[in-house]
C-alpha cells in the first residue's frame, strides 16, 4: 500500500491501521514523492491526500495514471471536504473511490479489501465493474446533490420562521383581538416554534458533518434550565391533560457548556415524552449526580416504549419507529434524538435509553469539570 499525505498524523493513523491488518506501506509525503515511489514499489493501492503543498492529489493522481501499471491500481482519494465539485474532479483525475477525513479505519480497511477484490476480478467482470461503478458515482453524486439541496432550502427557511414566529407574538398582545384569535396566534406560535426547533436541528447536523459545529460554552444551570423547559411546555401538556414533573437534586454543580444547544435536547426529549405519553399521564424530569464528574438528566414517559432492538438504531437520523416494532408506533421525524445525540457528545457527555423502565426514559450525561 502506498500511502501519500503531508499530514503526519493522518499519515500515521492509515498506515497504523494497514499494517496491523499484515499490508505492506510505503509512504510519500509529497505528489512528486509519490510518483517516485510509485514506479520503484509497484504497490497494490494508494491512498492519496487531495490538499498537498506543490502536486495537489488531482495532478497526482492524472500523472500516476499515465505510468506503467497506472490505470490498473485502485487509488482512492483522502480529503477533508465533501462537496458536489471535489467529487467530480476526483473522478475525472482516475479515483477509484473518496474517503472524507477524518477516516474510519474500518471504514478504510472496508474500502481498501474491496478494491483489492476488485482489482483480482477477471477480464470480463471488467465492464460489469465499470457500469456497477458509474451507478455507484451516480449515486453518490445525487446523493450530495440533495445534501446541498437540504442545506440551501434549511437555510432559506430559517428567516422566515422567525418573522412568523414574531407576528404571532405581535398577535397574541393584540388587545383588539378576540380571544379565540389570540388562542389561534398562540398555537400558531407553537407550531412554528417545533418547525423552528426542526430548522436548527438540520442546520446543526450539518454543521457536525462538516466539522464547523462550534460550541458556546457558559455557565449552566441543568437543573434551572429543566425547570424553565418544563414550564415553557406546560401549556402544550395541560391541552392532554399531562403533567411535567421536575426533580432536580441539591447542591448539583453548573456545567460549562453551550446553553442554546442543552435547553434544545431538554425541548427534543420532553416533546417527544409529551407526544407518546398516554392522555393524562405525567412526564418526569429528574436531574441528579452521576457517577463521576457528570450530572445526570432522565426524561421518563409511560407510553409503549422502544423495542431493545432499536435502542441503539433511535439515535441514528431519520430512522423512525412504525406500527409493526411498537405498540403504539412511535413516530417521528428522524432528526429530534439524532441531534440529542450530537449535541450531548460535543460535550463530552453520553445519551441512552434505561433498558429496566417501563415506558420510556431517555438518559443523557454532562460533564461538570469538578
Amino acid at each position: 500500500m502506498l500511502v501519500v499525505d503531508d499530514n503526519e498524523p493522518n499519515r500515521v493513523l492509515a498506515e497504523e491501521t494497514l499494517r496491523l491488518e499484515g499490508y505492506d506501506v510505503v509512504i510519500a509525503t509529497t505528489g512528486e514523492q509519490a510518483l517516485e515511489v510509485f514506479v520503484r514499489e509497484a504497490p497494490d493501492l494508494v491512498l492519496l491526500d487531495i490538499r498537498m503543498p506543490g502536486l495537489d492529489g488531482f495532478a497526482t493522481c492524472a500523472r500516476l495514471r499515465a505510468l506503467p501499471r497506472g490505470t490498473e491500481t485502485p487509488v482512492v482519494f483522502l480529503t477533508a471536504l465533501r462537496d458536489l465539485e471535489t467529487f467530480d474532479r476526483a473522478s475525472r483525475a482516475g479515483a477509484d473511490d473518496f474517503l472524507t477525513k477524518p477516516v474510519r479505519p474500518a471504514e478504510l480497511l472496508s474500502r481498501v479489501q474491496t478494491l483489492l477484490r476488485i482489482r483480482r476480478l477477471s477480464v470480463e467482470l471488467h465492464d460489469h465493474f465499470r457500469v456497477i461503478r458509474k451507478q455507484r458515482d451516480d449515486l453518490v453524486r445525487l446523493q450530495l446533490q440533495k445534501e446541498q439541496l437540504v442545506s440551501f432550502v434549511v437555510h432559506d427557511l430559517k428567516n422566515p420562521v422567525s418573522s412568523i414566529e414574531l407576528h404571532a407574538q405581535l398577535l397574541t398582545r393584540d388587545a383588539s383581538l378576540s380571544e379565540d384569535a389570540k388562542e389561534s396566534a398562540v398555537w400558531i406560535m407553537r407550531e412554528v416554534q417545533m418547525m423552528k426547533r426542526l430548522v436548527l436541528n438540520l442546520l446543526d447536523i450539518g454543521k457536525a458533518d462538516d466539522g464547523k459545529l462550534a460550541l458556546r460554552r457558559s455557565s449552566v444551570d441543568v437543573g434551572a434550565m429543566a425547570v424553565a423547559v418544563a414550564n415553557a411546555a406546560g401549556v402544550r401538556a395541560a391541552e392532554r391533560d399531562q403533567r411535567i414533573l421536575v426533580q432536580v437534586a441539591s447542591g448539583l454543580p453548573a456545567i460549562e457548556a453551550d446553553a442554546d444547544l442543552v435547553r434544545r435536547v431538554f425541548e427534543n426529549l420532553i416533546d417527544n415524552a409529551l407526544r407518546y405519553a398516554p392522555r393524562g399521564a405525567p412526564v418526569s424530569i429528574d436531574v441528579s449526580a452521576g457517577e463521576g464528574p457528570f450530572v445526570v438528566v432522565r426524561v421518563a414517559d409511560t407510553g409503549p416504549g422502544i423495542p431493545e432492538s432499536m435502542r441503539e438504531r433511535i439515535f441514528d437520523r431519520y430512522v423512525q419507529l412504525d406500527a409493526h416494532t411498537a405498540s403504539d408506533s412511535r413516530l417521528g421525524r428522524g432528526l429530534g434524538l439524532a441531534f440529542c445525540r450530537l449535541a450531548v457528545e460535543a460535550h463530552g457527555g453520553s445519551i441512552w435509553i434505561d433498558p429496566s423502565a417501563q415506558g420510556t426514559v431517555f438518559c443523557f450525561q454532562l460533564p461538570h469539570g469538578r
